[in-house]
């Protein structure tokens, strides 16, 4: 493509470009060390266990929750051996396909969980949704809607 059919952004799609690329910097370090001050969870332990306290019996295969958190398998085995040693999941083997395995969320995970959830909760409304109104949240919704379609997800 030629610098001159080059489709540049105009000033205003470049602010919020760069407003959106340090957002997703500055948004999940803010709530991991909001996270981090009131339990012993890191992000990635809070949203793997919120994931297993919505799955039926509190337990998914690998390979499911690997794509319900868009993961690579190889990263979210290694996060769940952690998680493992820590007893806030147990991992069982599957009876009918000896490839897969599943992971539950122990009494452990829960009570971490549990305790974890109103300080996240509060950052997440401190950071992401104070003064937003209802107009500017419906805009955002449809917005990273359209963004999310073009993904391919």
């Amino acid at each position: 493509m030629s610098e001159s059919s080059t489709p540049w952004l105009t000033e205003l799609e470049m602010q919020v470009w760069r407003r959106w690329l340090r957002a997703q910097t500055e948004v999940p370090a803010e709530l991991g060390r909001a996270l981090k001050e009131d339990s012993e969870l890191s992000m990635q332990d809070y949203e793997t266990l919120v994931h297993l306290t919505e799955a039926e019996d509190g337990r998914l295969r690998i390979s499911v929750l690997a794509d319900t958190m868009h993961w690579e398998r190889s990263r979210l085995s290694h996060h769940l051996r952690r998680m493992v040693g820590r007893g806030l999941i147990a991992k069982e083997e599957c009876a009918f396909d000896g490839r897969g395995a599943f992971v539950s969320i122990t009494e452990q995970g829960r009570a971490a969980l549990a305790a974890a959830a109103p300080g996240h909760l509060a950052a997440v409304r401190r950071v992401f949704f104070d003064g937003a109104t209802d107009t500017e949240l419906a805009a955002l919704d449809t917005f990273l809607a359209r963004v999310l379609e073009r993904t391919g997800d």
